[in-house]
């Protein structure tokens, strides 16, 4: 029975707190049937270049508004795109530390041979969690069978009753979105997840936050990662819903460990 899970939609090359909320997890779940967003992660992210952040973006066929993230297409001529983003980054990063180890791990993610954005950045999240020895089941939504939620908190709650789930752990921007006391009336606790500030050294200072998972690759070994990916809070003292629901399900509180059980540490 899973205790925490939590849903994100799939991203490409995400930031670290992405990461970390996989590795805090006992099912981590791809929203992969949410309404694809122009303006979000999915397709884009950022990286170093110059000592400023820069932003790269994997282009999609143009379609309907509408379609799913796991509707939508990499344009007709990623290849030729996939080839101009491998040199942005291969430019931007040939002198940092571990260039020669990450490199080619991120160019043959770049090159996987799967038109569909949802599968492509699946694949890529899958095979950074094993470069980083993280564990935590990873399912995707499309797969459930969840019925038709009439909103995005019931949505959650069948996701979670699906799983057995009693915890659902969100990023704390969730707090404008999910009410708590409908979660814990549904019996699940929810806890806002916030990455604690992390800084490595880059080229320079100051220090350019919130980048790629790539550019924390390319500037720390695997362990020093793995100790980064304990670097977050989960809210502790959820205000009170009805009398006794949410008493009931924080007894056995989970603490935020300093080495997460979802991690595998050689």
């Amino acid at each position: 029975m899973a205790r925490t899970i939590a849903v994100m939609q799939p991203y490409l090359f995400p930031y670290l707190g992405y990461f970390q909320l996989i590795a805090a997890a006992d099912v981590f779940v791809l929203g992969d049937d949410l309404q694809y967003v122009r303006s979000g992660w999915v397709n884009r992210n950022r990286i170093l270049h110059n000592d400023e952040a820069r932003l790269i973006t994997f282009p999609l066929k143009k379609d309907r508004f509408q379609l799913q993230i796991n509707q939508r297409q990499l344009c007709d001529h990623f290849s030729d795109e996939a080839e101009r983003l491998i040199r942005l980054i291969a430019e931007s990063y040939k002198e940092a530390p571990y260039f020669a180890q990450v490199m080619p791990l991120v160019e043959r993610l770049i090159h996987f041979p799967q038109p569909n954005i949802s599968l492509y950045a699946e694949h890529a999240i899958r095979e950074m969690c094993a470069y980083l020895h993280i564990v935590t089941p990873i399912m995707r939504s499309s797969d459930l069978i969840l019925g038709s939620p009439v909103d995005k908190q019931e949505r959650i709650i069948r996701i979670a009753h699906t799983f057995e789930a009693t915890t659902f752990i969100t990023p704390e921007g969730g707090s404008v979105v999910y009410d708590r006391d409908h979660f814990a009336r549904n019996r699940l606790l929810v806890r806002f997840f916030r990455m604690n500030p992390v800084e490595y050294r880059q080229f320079r200072q100051p220090f350019v936050a919130n980048l790629s998972i790539i550019d924390v690759l390319m500037f720390n070994c695997v362990e020093q990662v793995q100790q980064m990916l304990t670097q977050y809070r989960l809210d502790k003292h959820p205000p009170a819903a009805e009398p006794g629901v949410l008493a009931r399900l924080t007894q056995h509180p989970e603490p935020v460990s300093t080495l997460s059980n979802r991690i595998a540490v050689e």
